[in-house]
C-alpha cells in the first residue's frame, strides 16, 4: 500500500506577496546592466489570514533565518535573463519552502534492540574484556 504523501497544502494568493526587481549579476551580458531580473519575493508570514497560528509558529521557527524583524520571508531568483522567469521561479520556492516548513514532525517511535543483538554485544565486551586482560601481563586471582 503507497504511503500517503506527508506535504500539506497551502496556496499563497498573488496579492498577498510583494515583488521587486533588481539589477541582476549573473548570465545576461551587457542586458544585466541595462534591465532589472532579479526578483525579490517577500511574504508578510506574521499578519497572513493563509495560515493558521501552530502553523505561522511553524514557519517562523524553522524559517527563522530567511524571515526579517518585521515578520516578511524573502526568496531571491536571479538564475535566468528572464524577469518572468525568475519571478515565477521564486514564487515557486518561497510556496515549496513553506510546504515543506509547515509539514507536522513525525512521532518518534522507541525501538530496543533485540535480545539476539543484546547477547552479541554482551559477548564481545567479554571477548574483548579478556583479551585486554591477558595483554596487561597481570595475573588475576580468579
Amino acid at each position: 500500500m503507497p504511503q500517503p504523501t506527508r506535504q500539506p497544502t497551502l496556496t499563497i494568493p498573488v496579492d498577498e506577496l510583494r515583488i521587486r526587481f533588481q539589477t541582476a549579476s549573473g548570465p545576461g551580458g551587457q542586458n544585466v546592466n541595462k534591465t532589472a531580473t532579479r526578483a525579490i519575493v517577500q511574504w508578510d508570514v506574521a499578519k497572513t489570514p493563509r495560515l493558521t497560528e501552530p502553523r505561522r509558529r511553524m514557519v517562523l521557527a524553522k524559517l527563522a533565518n530567511r524571515i526579517n524583524a518585521d515578520g516578511w520571508l524573502t526568496v531571491e531568483c536571479e538564475e535566468t535573463r528572464s524577469q518572468a522567469t525568475n519571478r515565477k521561479r521564486a514564487i515557486d520556492r518561497l510556496t515549496a519552502m513553506v510546504r515543506a516548513a509547515i509539514v507536522p514532525p513525525r512521532k518518534r517511535r522507541p525501538t530496543k534492540p533485540s535480545k539476539g543483538a543484546v547477547q552479541r554485544r554482551l559477548t564481545e565486551k567479554s571477548r574483548r574484556s579478556e583479551t585486554k586482560r591477558r595483554r596487561s601481563g597481570r595475573v588475576d586471582d580468579a
